[in-house]
C-alpha cells in the first residue's frame, strides 16, 4: 500500500499544477480583451513622460504635504479618465507623470487643473473689456450672470468666432433639483481658458526645478498682486473701491494667449479681479469662502425634462455647511468656481442649497459638463503646476529595448540549460521542463495581472525576471546536490529522493524566504523602476516554490520509481561518480564490520 501511494502522490501533484495553468490560461484566453499579451511599461512600449514643477504664491519650497497631497490628486485624476498603465512619482519638487503608448496629450493635461477655489461676485463688478459706449456694464443689482459660462477649460475646447464681440443675453439655466445654480450661457461658445492654453514660447521663463521662480517673475507676481490682490479694493461696507477697481481691470488682459503672473500664486485671502472663461468679460471677486478641496463628488448628467447637460456637485461635512451658510445669506448672487485664478463658471444661486447637493445648469454641450465637473470632482490641487518638461519614448526605441531584454533572457537560460544538461543529464532534461513551465506560470500572471491590477512590464521588471531564472535554478541545485549526498553516503537512488527532498526543501524554503523578504522590502522604500524589479522579483520568487514542490519533485520522485531501465541508470541521471563512490564507500563500511567482527 505503501508502495501504491508512493507512485500516486508525484501524479496528484502535477495533476493539481496542470488544474492550475489550465485555470490561468482559461481566464488568459476567456477574459478581458482576449489578447494573451502582458501590458507594456514607458520603455517597452513608447510613451510620454512629464514633469510637472511645483510653483508656490511666495515662490519658496512647497512643502513634502503638499507636494504628496498634489501626487495622490493627480493619480486620482488618472484613474478617472481611464489613463491605464501610467505612473505618478515625486522627483524632488517635482511630480512625474509617465504615460504609455499614445495618451501623452492626457498626461500633459492632467497637472494644468491646479487651485480650485470659491468665491462670490461681487455685485456690479463684472464689466467687457471692450469700451463701455459700445457695451454697458450690466445694472446694479441684476440677479443674473453677466458672464458667459462654458464648461471646464479645456484645450480641445472650439475657438471663439469673435472674442470681442458682445455676448448676447444670457438665458438662465432650469434647476432641476432643489437648490439649483444656474449658470448663464452665451449663443458665443467661449474660447479655451487663458488657465489651459500655452503661451507663446517668449512669454514663458523657466522655472527652476527646486520649485521656486525667477526674480524677474516674482517681481511681475508682487507687481500684480499689488494691482489685482489690494485689500482696499472691496471697502469695509463691502462695495467696490471705483478707483481702484478700474485700475485693476486696466491692467489685466484677458487674451486667450495671455500670460496671467498671478496664475496659481494668487492669496485666498485677499479680493481678487480675474478673467472669466470669456475674453470680454472681467470679475472682482471677494476672498475664497470655500477651498476646493470641500468637495466631495461631482458628474455630469443628461437632463430629460429640459434637455440640457447639467452638472451635479456634492460636498464634505464641512463644505456642507459653509456652502448652506453662504448660499442662503446670497440668493440671486453669483458663485464664481476660480481655477488658478480663472473664473471657470460663475452660475447665479437661485435658492438656499441647505444639503450641500447643486445642481449647476446651463447651455452646457456633453464635453462642457464633463470637463466641469472632472475639475471639480478630482480634487483641488495645493499646489499650481508648470510642466517643465515634456519627453517622448518612440516605440522604435522601446521595442528595441524590449528585444534585448528578451536577448539576455535567452541567453541567460540558454547557459543555465547547457550547463544542467552537461552536469546532471537526465535530470538537467527535468531542471529545463521545470523552468519552461514556470516561464508559462510567470507569463499568464504577468497577463492577468496588468489586466486586473494595472501592472506594466518593463525592463526593470525583465531584469527581476531575468534574476528570477537563477533563484529557480538555485532551487534545482540544491535538491539535486542533496540527493548526491544521500547517494554518495551509500544509498540508492530510490531511497535518496525522499531523505534528500526533505533535507532540500529546509534550504530552498529559507534561501526564497529571504529573496521574497528582499524584494518586499525593496518594494516599500523604493520608487518607479526599481519597484517593477522587485516585484517581478518577489512574484517569481513565490512562483519557483510553486514549480518545485508541485513539478519537479514530483518528477525526480517519479523517474527514481520507475521500472525503465534508461531512466534507472545513474549514469544517465549524472549520479554514476557518486553513486560508484557510494559502493566503495559502503563496501569499506561492511568490510570495517567484518573486521570488527572477526576481533
Amino acid at each position: 500500500m505503501a508502495s501504491s501511494a508512493g507512485h500516486l502522490r508525484p501524479g496528484r501533484y502535477l495533476a493539481f499544477f496542470a488544474l492550475i495553468v489550465i485555470v490561468l490560461y482559461a481566464l488568459v484566453f476567456l477574459t478581458g480583451n482576449h489578447k494573451p499579451t502582458p501590458k507594456l511599461g514607458i520603455d517597452l512600449q513608447g510613451g510620454t513622460r512629464v514633469t510637472l514643477t511645483a510653483r508656490t504664491p511666495d515662490g519658496g519650497q512647497p512643502t513634502r504635504e503638499s507636494l504628496n497631497q498634489a501626487r495622490q490628486i493627480i493619480e486620482r485624476r488618472v484613474n478617472g479618465i481611464g489613463v491605464s498603465g501610467t505612473e505618478v512619482l515625486l522627483d524632488g519638487n517635482n511630480v512625474v507623470i509617465t504615460v504609455p503608448g499614445e495618451q501623452g496629450d492626457q498626461a500633459k493635461n492632467l497637472g494644468k487643473t491646479a487651485k480650485l477655489g470659491f468665491r462670490k461676485v461681487v455685485a456690479n463688478a463684472t464689466q467687457p473689456v471692450v469700451p463701455p459706449q459700445t457695451t454697458p456694464p450690466p445694472a446694479t443689482g441684476t440677479p443674473t450672470s453677466g458672464a458667459p459660462t462654458s464648461g471646464a477649460p479645456s484645450s480641445s475646447a472650439p475657438p471663439a468666432a469673435s472674442s470681442s464681440a458682445p455676448p448676447s443675453s444670457p438665458a438662465a439655466g432650469g434647476g432641476g433639483a432643489a437648490g439649483a445654480l444656474a449658470p448663464q450661457q452665451s449663443t458665443t461658445p467661449a474660447p479655451p481658458s487663458s488657465s489651459t492654453t500655452p503661451p507663446p514660447a517668449s512669454s514663458q521663463a523657466p522655472a527652476p526645478s527646486d520649485g521656486s521662480v525667477d526674480a524677474q517673475t516674482a517681481q511681475e507676481i508682487q507687481a500684480a498682486k499689488a494691482v489685482r490682490q489690494n485689500k482696499d479694493l472691496i471697502g469695509a461696507d463691502g462695495q467696490p473701491n471705483q478707483e481702484l477697481v478700474a485700475k485693476a481691470m486696466a491692467a489685466l488682459t484677458c487674451a486667450p494667449n495671455a500670460k496671467d503672473p498671478l496664475e496659481g500664486n494668487d492669496d485666498p485671502k485677499l479680493p481678487l479681479v480675474a478673467c472669466g472663461d470669456h475674453d470680454t468679460y472681467k470679475y472682482l471677486l471677494e476672498p475664497e469662502f470655500l477651498p476646493g478641496t470641500e468637495i466631495a463628488d461631482a458628474n455630469s448628467t443628461y437632463n430629460t425634462q429640459n434637455g440640457q447637460w447639467v452638472v451635479n456637485l456634492s460636498f464634505k461635512s464641512e463644505g456642507t455647511k459653509i456652502w448652506a451658510d453662504f448660499t442662503s445669506k446670497n440668493v440671486n448672487q453669483q458663485a464664481a468656481f476660480v481655477l488658478d485664478t480663472q473664473v471657470v463658471s460663475a452660475p447665479n444661486i437661485q435658492v438656499a442649497i441647505l444639503d450641500g447637493n447643486t445642481q449647476i445648469t446651463g447651455k452646457f454641450t456633453q464635453a462642457e459638463a464633463k470637463d466641469l465637473s472632472d475639475i471639480l470632482k478630482y480634487g483641488s490641487l495645493p499646489l499650481s503646476f508648470s510642466s517643465s518638461d515634456a519627453t517622448t519614448v518612440s516605440a522604435t526605441l522601446g521595442f528595441a529595448s524590449l528585444q534585448a531584454g528578451l536577448i539576455a533572457g535567452g541567453i541567460g537560460l540558454l547557459v543555465v540549460f547547457i550547463y544542467c544538461l552537461f552536469y546532471y543529464r537526465l535530470l538537467g532534461v527535468l531542471t529545463i521542463l521545470s523552468l519552461a513551465l514556470s516561464g508559462a506560470l510567470v507569463f499568464a500572471v504577468l497577463v492577468l495581472l496588468g489586466r486586473w491590477i494595472g501592472y506594466t512590464l518593463d525592463l526593470a521588471g525583465i531584469a527581476g525576471l531575468i534574476i528570477a531564472i537563477g533563484i529557480t535554478a538555485d532551487s534545482f541545485v540544491i535538491y539535486f546536490e542533496r540527493l548526491k549526498d544521500e547517494i554518495r553516503e551509500g544509498r540508492t537512488f530510490r531511497s535518496a529522493v525522499p531523505r534528500g527532498w526533505v533535507r532540500a526543501r529546509r534550504t530552498i524554503l529559507a534561501s526564497d524566504a529571504v529573496s521574497f523578504l528582499a524584494a518586499a522590502i525593496l518594494y516599500v522604500i523604493a520608487v518607479g523602476d526599481v519597484q517593477g524589479f522587485a516585484f517581478t522579483l518577489g512574484m517569481s520568487t513565490v512562483l519557483d516554490l510553486v514549480v518545485v514542490y508541485l513539478v519537479t519533485h514530483p518528477l525526480v520522485a517519479m523517474v527514481s520509481t520507475s521500472k525503465s531501465s534508461f531512466l534507472s541508470n545513474p549514469r544517465n541521471l549524472g549520479l554514476g561518480a557518486v553513486q560508484q563512490l557510494g559502493s566503495q564507500r559502503k563496501k569499506s563500511t561492511s568490510v570495517g564490520r567484518a573486521n570488527v567482527k572477526e576481533a
